[in-house]
């Protein structure tokens, strides 16, 4: 019985050379001929392959996993606590849908990544992972999430149906997003508070220990009518007049989380 051939480890020397090679194909002039336009693509597909061979060879010393996930995941734990680019991640995985995966190792699997939806002071195609070892409450947190998205009905009954799970508990906005699967999240997650009375409190509305894109149900107890219609702005402008503290008592909310 032939033994199975082994496949060719990857000379980075030779990749590089080729890339080299299809870069010198690609003129600095534009073509309209269709002819040369397709070999110009097809040199970009070559180059684009050959980054994807480099990177499998220069995370080997972290991991040989060919998964995509796998090799996003050792890459952010060499920069614990450091904000790593989009476009790293686009490298390192070799895949289109990378966002994807690293959605996965968040959600399912409870690795604290966070990115500029839940940290205020990274930006949009910044990530970072905060503990190399993950977070069993967040994967649970996940379960729950995803048999919440299966539920028919309106993006905001399913916001809600998380909230009042959680209540008394912060949840970020892309959790609300991913239940919620509309665009319109924010806003219908503003009207279970101006419209229908749920006391869903936000950073601008009466709870500063939240971060902007922080969400609780302080309640499961709607407000009377007449108190749903205050605008965020009045409401957030009375809160800082007082302090955020009761102007008969000087009640706070510190005070509740210091009993």
């Amino acid at each position: 019985m032939t033994p199975p051939k082994s496949k060719p480890s990857v000379d980075p020397e030779k990749i590089a050379e080729s890339i080299q090679r299809e870069l010198g194909n690609l003129s600095s002039e534009q073509a309209s001929d269709k002819a040369v336009i397709r070999e110009r693509v097809r040199s970009l597909v070559n180059i684009a392959k050959g980054t994807r061979l480099l990177s499998r060879y220069h995370l080997q010393s972290v991991t040989t996993s060919k998964a995509a996930r796998a090799r996003i995941l050792a890459y952010l734990k060499m920069f614990v606590k450091e904000p790593v680019t989009a476009d790293e991640l686009a490298v390192v995985s070799g895949i289109k849908e990378y966002g994807r995966r690293i959605r996965e190792l968040r959600v399912e699997h409870g690795y604290k990544i966070y990115t500029g939806l839940s940290k205020d002071n990274l930006r949009a195609d910044e990530y970072v992972l905060e503990e190399v070892t993950p977070n069993e409450e967040e994967a649970n947190k996940w379960r729950v999430a995803n048999s919440i998205r299966r539920k028919e009905g309106s993006g905001e009954s399913r916001v809600l149906a998380l909230l009042t799970h959680y209540v008394g508990k912060p949840l970020k906005g892309d959790e609300l997003d991913y239940v919620a699967k509309i665009r319109s999240w924010r806003r219908r997650t503003g009207e279970l508070r101006t419209e229908r009375g749920w006391r869903v409190a936000t950073r601008l509305t009466g709870r500063p220990d939240l971060s902007s894109s922080e969400y609780v149900l302080e309640s499961l107890e709607q407000l009377p009518a007449h108190d749903r219609k205050i605008e965020d702005e009045v409401y957030s402008d009375v809160l800082k007049r007082d302090q955020f503290s009761c102007r008969r008592c000087a009640w706070n909310f510190e005070e509740s989380r210091e009993r």
